[in-house]
């Protein structure tokens, strides 16, 4: 595994973290084999992603296409500047990164309760208590830790969710020394407005600590919503190439904003992201 870089180090204007090939293909019923995945990573890195989200450390039964995680893992070419990162829910899943190598873990939690149940089958107070369980364990297993909150824009079951409430979660979040955050429109209800309320309250928080956006484009919002991010500060921004994601426990939750179509908006606006547009749409097409 390749040293874990210093974020804030050598950045282009908009960083992106490719996440299609774990919240894209999580939810694709026919497997792809384990040695497409790591071609893919490979030509994603060729194309200038410096950021790639390779699986995430789930049951096999409940996700089987991530069932490989560790193959995955340990069949990655370290790459200079270079950060491989996974997905974790569970103490088990933190422990089964450690093991398998990894440096860089995504643990999250939802801020809606009912939500939570459907996802994790837990309840919002019992994910909290095990949330601080996974940090400790990642921080001691010596990985590097992105802190995120999901549905922090809305949920498609409870509707609204106050900003009082998501803020109290970004305070604890960074309360148990996670080294990033990471907010998640997982159900494409935010807008502009919300975007820059909160995302600016959150960054205001974390101080010199990155925090990102995951973005769903569910209303057709997404590029807008990643635009009036960046009017308030935000750098970071999860992707997917050919818009694969959503989450499979929200109804009519579609994909993550193009990687492709970032790119090109960051671009037309004069800023850089240091990816090859080009090259991530014929990984799109292939």
């Amino acid at each position: 595994m390749p040293d874990q870089p210093d974020l804030e180090q050598s950045l282009p204007d908009i960083v992106l973290e490719e996440q299609g090939l774990r919240d894209g293909l999580q939810s694709e019923d026919k497997l792809v084999p384990t040695e497409v995945k790591l071609s893919t990573i490979d030509a994603l890195v060729d194309a200038g992603l410096r950021r790639i989200q390779v699986c995430s450390f789930v049951h096999p039964r409940l996700v089987p296409q991530m069932a490989d995680a560790e193959d995955v893992c340990r069949g990655l070419k370290p790459r200079p500047g270079v950060t491989y990162t996974a997905l974790v829910l569970n103490e088990k899943g933190v422990q089964r990164a450690i093991d398998a190598g990894i440096q860089h873990v995504s643990a999250s939690i939802s801020v809606s309760d009912t939500h939570s149940r459907k996802n994790t089958r837990m309840s919002l107070q019992e994910a909290q208590k095990r949330y601080v369980s996974m940090v400790q364990l990642a921080k001691a297993g010596g990985l590097t830790v992105r802190g995120g909150l999901q549905c922090a824009f809305g949920c498609r079951y409870e509707g609204t969710i106050s900003h009082q409430r998501v803020l109290e979660l970004v305070d604890r979040h960074l309360s148990l020394g996670v080294d990033e955050l990471a907010l998640a429109d997982s159900t494409g209800m935010a807008h502009p407005g919300s975007i820059q309320d909160l995302v600016g309250a959150a960054m205001e928080r974390a101080g010199d600590r990155p925090v990102a956006l995951h973005l769903h484009d569910t209303e057709g919002k997404g590029l807008a919503n990643a635009l009036a991010a960046m009017q308030v500060g935000a750098r970071f921004f999860d992707t997917g190439f050919g818009g694969l994601g959503g989450c499979p426990y929200i109804k009519g939750a579609s994909g993550n904003i193009p990687t492709e179509d970032l790119a090109t908006m960051v671009g037309q606006m004069g800023k850089t992201t240091g990816v090859d547009i080009h090259a991530v749409v014929r990984i799109t097409d292939s």
